[in-house]
């Protein structure tokens, strides 16, 4: 519960954090952030997903038709990054044609990422110490048998975490915020110089990215820290892109 507390307040307060010292140094974008929240919610949690539904094995780990761990890898990083960043795309392109400064593609990777630490981050530590209240009260075994059991497993896995797993997930959360808001610079800039090789570019960044924990869940990379290595340094990488894209903004 230790650890899932922790989750659930860094995924909360990271975005909060960032709106404030938006708002402090005048770049917060109020449009701009709520159509990164929006975009995020329809092609990621939505559009995304159907395609998931489509074309992935409910076992969670393969696609339908190919037992094949190297289709499920590229399949995942791929899509995300088509999804995402088309997304932003999409956002910058058709409904913020009068935000494209600096702060509005601030505003929009927040948006975008905020969120994204909500739903996975905080929504996920919500659910899992209602759970683990249900399984300390005898209840969960109850619940349990309405459930596929797939899903059962993958609960009692997650159950079984050790409380730094929960903290590492809400680190991941603020490495992804800095993603987000990197990857929405960079989809912003080609929006403003109108050359779409800029959203190409976005796409294989993220799907390159997302390789790394995709390897991590078919357990290809078996090591957690490994992959949250590699994910700091990508953030660090990231922090450094947004703060140097800046001066081509003005």
């Amino acid at each position: 519960m230790f650890g899932m507390s922790i989750q659930l307040l860094i995924s909360l307060f990271v975005p909060l954090a960032l709106i404030l010292y938006g708002r402090k140094k005048g770049w917060l974008s109020w449009k701009a952030f709520g159509v990164g929240l929006l975009v995020f919610v329809l092609f990621s949690q939505v559009l995304e997903k159907v395609m998931h539904m489509l074309v992935i094995d409910p076992s969670g780990t393969s696609l339908k038709g190919t037992s094949s761990v190297w289709a499920f890898v590229a399949y995942g990083a791929l899509a995300a990054g088509v999804f995402e960043e088309i997304g932003r795309y999409v956002g910058f392109r058709f409904m913020l044609k009068n935000n494209r400064a600096y702060g509005d593609g601030l505003s929009f990777g927040v948006g975008h990422g905020g969120i994204e630490a909500m739903l996975l981050g905080a929504f996920s530590a919500v659910n899992m110490m209602v759970i683990s209240h249900f399984v300390q009260t005898g209840q969960f075994e109850q619940i349990a048998s309405s459930l596929p059991a797939t899903q059962v497993e993958m609960l009692k896995n997650m159950l079984n975490q050790p409380d730094w797993m929960y903290v590492l997930g809400g680190i991941e959360r603020t490495f992804a915020i800095a993603i987000h808001v990197a990857l929405s610079l960079l989809v912003l800039y080609g929006v403003r110089k109108g050359q779409f090789r800029y959203v190409v570019y976005a796409v294989g960044i993220h799907a390159l990215i997302d390789v790394v924990p995709a390897l991590y869940q078919v357990k290809v990379i078996s090591n957690v820290w490994i992959v949250e290595t590699i994910l700091a340094f990508i953030a660090i990488a990231s922090l450094v892109f947004i703060r140097r894209i800046a001066k081509k903004f003005h």
